[in-house]
């Protein structure tokens, strides 16, 4: 059974911790919010999951622990969202 099978959210959030990750992707800076279990060696899983995702086009820059801020931020998914990012969404100008 892999970390955090039959764990509920809450349980897993309870036991893990929040970390900001950033990273260059084609060469042009990128972050991520993740929570991993706590006790995680996170520098090394993020590495890992960025080779695993990208292969070469992507380096670790940075992993370090998240301000209380961004960890609620992060709990309320009020994430700054990167427009530039292919998978980012801008509703219309309401102005």
């Amino acid at each position: 059974m892999g970390r955090g099978e039959g764990m509920t959210m809450a349980e897993f959030f309870r036991s893990s911790r929040v970390w900001v990750v950033d990273y260059l992707y084609d060469g042009r800076p990128r972050r991520w919010i993740k929570a991993l279990p706590s006790g995680s060696d996170a520098p090394a899983e993020m590495a890992a999951q960025l080779r695993e995702l990208y292969e070469g086009r992507a380096r670790l820059v940075a992993v370090r622990a998240a301000t209380p801020d961004e960890e609620a931020q992060f709990l309320r998914d009020e994430r700054p969202v990167n427009v530039f990012c292919p998978t980012g969404r801008r509703g219309p100008d309401r102005g």
